[in-house]
């Protein structure tokens, strides 16, 4: 019995970002580690041959990428814009809080985990801040844990 695929929610940037990567992993990724492998080969026995090594194991690493987006791809499903609402945070939503222990106002993206990008602030609904960040409303204090202790956050704004 195959198992089956967990649906992975994207936005339609983050689709169009997963089918460049798998058109770039095909396309020219391939045929450039193929040349470099047949350049390899050429320098003679393959047991001493760290070139031609880096190449299989750089050209599994493709492969690998490749077959995982295939499967990813097939899994997808875009987050429609005209469907995301803003009167509680959902993927696709922009979400401006307070941080209660800092004082300090920040701007999340909330995305699947596919596109999650913390150091831009698009946060998965799968992270701790977007769990807890996940069907709250405007007004709402959410709380997550961290090695730095507990945090708590204020729902100032939710938009598209």
């Amino acid at each position: 019995m195959q198992k089956m695929a967990k649906q992975l929610l994207v936005t339609e940037e983050g689709l169009k970002k997963m089918e460049e990567e798998f058109e770039y992993l095909k396309t020219v990724k391939r045929k450039e580690i193929t040349e470099i492998i047949g350049i390899a080969k050429a320098f003679g026995d393959l047991s001493e041959n760290s070139e031609y090594d880096e190449a299989k194991n750089e050209q599994a690493k493709v492969e690998s990428r490749i077959t995982e987006l295939e499967e990813q791809l097939k899994n997808v499903k875009v987050v429609d814009r005209s469907e995301i609402k803003t009167d509680e945070v959902n993927i696709g939503n922009i979400v401006k809080v307070l941080n209660l222990n800092l004082n300090k106002e920040i701007s999340y993206s909330v995305v699947g985990s596919m596109e999650a990008d913390p150091f831009n602030n698009k946060i998965s609904d799968e992270s701790p801040i977007g769990k807890v960040l996940m069907g709250a409303k405007k007004g709402d204090i959410v709380e997550y844990e961290t090695l730095k202790g507990l945090f708590k956050l204020e729902i100032l704004e939710i938009s598209k």
